[in-house]
């Protein structure tokens, strides 16, 4: 059994004795803590923080992170307060202890809320000390090779939940040691039949290749040898879960998964590196496109290496990786190689560079937080960051952008600044003008025209794939719909004064925020937006406001017939709180009332819309509407036209339409017999008058027999 005093001596070799001294202590602390608490296994609970502390030994971890390991269960698990344990063992530790601890003093609605809470907790314990993380995969890691003594249900909720989020932060902070253990041991909690077959397949198979290995690797060590590079290969393995997602995804069998020969060198500079590869593509034929170079352009998380893929003897693939002795420690320990070379007293600039970036992608995850509406949509948002990283796309100063598969130019925006993103209208791609929703290749060169006062639109939500992204455009959403309710909730409320012959303005200083606290709302904002989105009604709170004026002030007059007859004014570029209705395609010059949706605002339809009769039972959630005299939009109509059938309809219509200064949203053609046809046109024009003009042009040609606007 593993003690103390192992992990002691193992400590002496790279931290000084009066650490190490401290560490024991934190043990023994622990221990006294613990005392009476075993685990479901039967062991004494604290076997488990002396194992987290022995994962973070193999990564040379600094004593405090040790000692935070040993403790990290008092605060949760017994009755010792964070006070304690900084008086005892000093502030930094208290706060990484705190930071792994889980919020147990609330009670959640379920475990979804839970887990989001605890990690948005971790997160934010993150930005003050990155060690946190550190520790807690460390204790992923043993409560993963301990899952044994639990119930079927929990040990498969454990291992997706490690799976979707805790691996994925060990690959984004480029710690592979733990990824790979965290991944396959989750793969077998998960799907234990499917990982049991899988690993004696594996076994099975390594059996019958271990001749053919051990000749590639020979004839690859000759090979380095006669051309006096230095460099050792070594066989690579694939672990269960990557062979399982290989299968699944690319639909192969096991047997082609595993045909594949993967090796591994390690040399002494980045100069051989360069060298070996071009001494392994004269020794094997390279498969065209399967070449990359994440020394010249690392990998997110800090990763570098040269990877090829060859044409061995008999044409099977031989995948190869070849990558210095530090980017192997950064391959294997990631963020924890900062740590690994402190230990040895000496900075690195890889171990540096890689500590630099998990300190802006925890920055990043900070700035998603305080975005979040809350802390399930704030997990969404981690969950989607944590993809893995695939393409690199190029400024216009020629700075590396990386961004995951399948990212777009809205992406790219907001990769470059929250502000670039909110305010962009278009993009370049190697200068050439391009739409916002295009996908993006690796080399391409972007560059963004913003303009001021430009707004995110709601569509982007559809294709951005970045969590900063889909961050950053629902808060700009929810900004500007509360923007643009409190704006509407004060004109409506102004109107329904109006009938009582006084405004906002009008009423005495502070009677508004005095009657706050009756209508339950904090600030005079939440009370304007409500009236906006249309939860509380206008005309209600304005008799309200009225009869609560202090007595010696002249009574107002009783209000004109129903809500008065001063309509509101609309322009369509109102935003989000005005809507459109789509049943009936309102137009400027159309005859238009409106109606109060709750949680949208008013909707406009036009005034004969037969949608309107369901609502005339309601009357006061209907508006007398009227059309700004300055409109610079344009809408939406719809037409069904009667035509006869022949070869260059669609054109000719196209043509006609475009000549009129118009432009076609959508078409479609239902064909009646075998003359007649049935046009569906969606347009988009200014006014009336400019549909009244295209209806013409379009009743002129001789093929035409009906034009109909649609109604309803």
């Amino acid at each position: 059994m593993f003690t103390i005093d192992d992990l002691a001596d193992r400590l002496g070799s790279y931290l000084p004795a009066e650490e190490v001294q401290q560490v024991k202590r934190a043990f023994y602390y622990a221990e006294q803590a613990h005392d009476g608490q075993r685990r479901r296994s039967g062991e004494p609970y604290v076997t488990h923080p002396l194992a987290v502390a022995n994962i973070l030994a193999n990564m040379h971890m600094d004593h405090q992170s040790l000692m935070a390991a040993m403790l990290h269960d008092v605060i949760e698990d017994t009755g010792v307060p964070k006070d304690a344990l900084a008086a005892q063992f000093g502030e930094p530790v208290a706060e990484l202890v705190d930071g792994v601890s889980k919020l147990t003093q609330i009670a959640f609605e379920d475990k979804a809320v839970a887990q989001a809470e605890n990690f948005q907790k971790m997160v934010l314990a993150m930005s003050q000390d990155i060690r946190v993380i550190i520790v807690k995969l460390a204790d992923r890691l043993h409560n993963m090779r301990t899952l044994g003594a639990l119930r079927p249900e929990k040990k498969r909720r454990i291992a997706r939940e490690t799976l979707e989020i805790y691996a994925r932060v060990a690959s984004r902070l480029g710690i592979n040691t733990i990824r790979v253990e965290l991944e396959d041991l989750s793969f077998q909690a998960i799907y234990p039949m499917r990982a049991e077959r899988i690993k004696r397949a594996v076994s099975k198979a390594r059996g019958h290749r271990r001749s053919a290995i051990r000749q590639l690797q020979t004839s690859l060590q000759q090979c380095l040898d006669d051309e006096g590079l230095a460099g050792n290969v070594v066989g690579r393995q694939k672990h269960l879960l990557s062979i399982y997602r290989k299968m699944r995804d690319q639909r192969k069998s096991f047997a082609e998964i595993m045909d594949v020969f993967g090796f591994r060198i390690i040399t002494d500079s980045v100069d051989s590196c360069y060298r070996i590869l071009g001494v392994v593509h004269n020794l094997y034929k390279p498969v065209p496109g399967r070449f990359k170079d994440y020394i010249a352009i690392p990998k997110a998380n800090g990763y570098q290496s040269l990877h090829t893929t060859l044409f061995g003897a008999g044409g099977m693939p031989i995948e190869v990786q070849i990558r210095t002795r530090e980017m192997e420690a950064m391959a294997n320990n990631g963020i924890a190689a900062h740590w690994l070379y402190k230990a040895g007293q000496t900075d690195h600039p890889i171990a540096e560079g890689s500590h630099a970036r998990a300190r802006q992608w925890v920055k990043g995850l900070l700035e998603m937080q305080r975005h979040a509406g809350d802390s399930l949509e704030f997990i969404e948002h981690v969950k989607n960051d944590l993809f893995p990283d695939d393409i690199y796309v190029f400024t216009p100063k020629g700075d590396i952008m990386e961004l995951p598969q399948g990212a777009t130019v809205i992406d790219f925006a907001y990769s470059v600044h929250t502000d670039i993103g909110n305010s962009c209208i278009a993009c370049r791609i190697d200068r050439h003008l391009a739409p916002l929703s295009t996908r993006l290749e690796s080399g391409q060169t972007l560059e963004i025209i913003t303009a001021p006062g430009a707004k995110p639109n709601t569509t982007w939500l559809s294709f951005v794939v970045t969590a900063k992204a889909r961050s950053a455009i629902r808060h700009a959403l929810k900004h500007q719909q509360h923007t643009e309710s409190v704006q509407l909730g004060r004109r409506l409320l102004n109107k329904a004064l109006a009938d009582f012959e006084t405004s906002l303005e009008e009423l005495p200083e502070g009677h508004l925020a005095a009657q706050l606290e009756t209508l339950s709302v904090k600030h005079e904002d939440e009370l304007l937006e409500s009236i906006g989105l249309g939860t509380r009604m206008a005309y209600a709170l304005a008799r309200q406001l009225v009869e609560a004026l202090p007595e010696g002030r002249e009574a107002p007059r009783a209000p004109r017939a129903a809500q008065g007859n001063s309509p509101v004014v609309i322009s369509g570029a109102e935003g989000m709180v005005i809507k459109f209705a789509r049943c009936c395609h309102p137009l400027p010059g159309d005859p238009v009332l409106g109606h109060l949706s709750v949680g949208k605002g008013i909707v406009v339809h036009r005034a004969d819309c037969r949608n309107l009769n369901d609502l005339k039972g309601e009357p006061e959630k209907l508006f007398p509407l009227e059309w700004s005299e300055t409109i610079a939009e344009d809408f939406p109509v719809a037409l069904r036209i009667e035509m006869e059938t022949r070869r260059g309809l669609v054109a000719e219509l196209a043509s006609l339409v475009t000549d009129a200064d118009a432009n076609i949203e959508r078409i479609g053609i239902e064909e009646r017999d075998a003359r007649l046809a049935i046009v569906n046109l969606t347009l988009a024009v200014r006014d009336r008058i400019h549909l009244a003009r295209i209806i013409k042009r379009i009743r002129n040609l001789p093929q035409v027999g009906r034009v109909g606007r649609v109604r309803n």
